[in-house]
């Protein structure tokens, strides 16, 4: 099913001191991944694939702010093809602000502010083998 939030992302400044005030205030596990630039959050337990194990929350990460398209926190839509969705965002007043760029093998993400002015991300899974 596409249009539901799947993702959240915060930005920091510290890595260090961002990942262990998340972890220790709330507890979430977070994971860095060099090759990527990026902190994987699981706020609640996952399966061995990483993905959430019980319904009702989401998980996330967290990515260094300076030279990122987003300076706030962003909620991530999942989206079957992030192309057309950027074209139908830009078709009812809404802006790309980082076009569709691969993730590892995972897929896909995507940048846009909607017609309020609001950051948030897209996701495009990668096809399934």
């Amino acid at each position: 099913m596409t249009g539901r939030v799947v993702h959240f992302e915060v930005p920091y400044d510290d890595g260090d001191r961002a990942r262990a005030f998340y972890a220790d205030v709330f507890g979430w596990q977070v994971n860095t991944m060099p090759e990527l630039k990026y902190t994987s959050v699981s706020t609640g337990p996952v399966t061995e694939e990483g993905y959430p194990s019980e319904p009702g929350y989401i998980n996330g990460g967290m990515f260094e702010r300076a030279g990122a398209p987003a300076t706030r926190p962003v909620i991530t839509i999942e989206v079957d093809d992030a192309d057309a969705a950027l074209e139908a965002i830009e078709q009812r007043g809404g802006k790309t602000v980082a076009a569709k760029f691969a993730v590892g093998e995972m897929g896909f993400a995507a940048y846009f502010e909607d017609c309020e002015g609001n950051m948030l991300g897209l996701w495009q899974s990668a096809p399934s083998s």
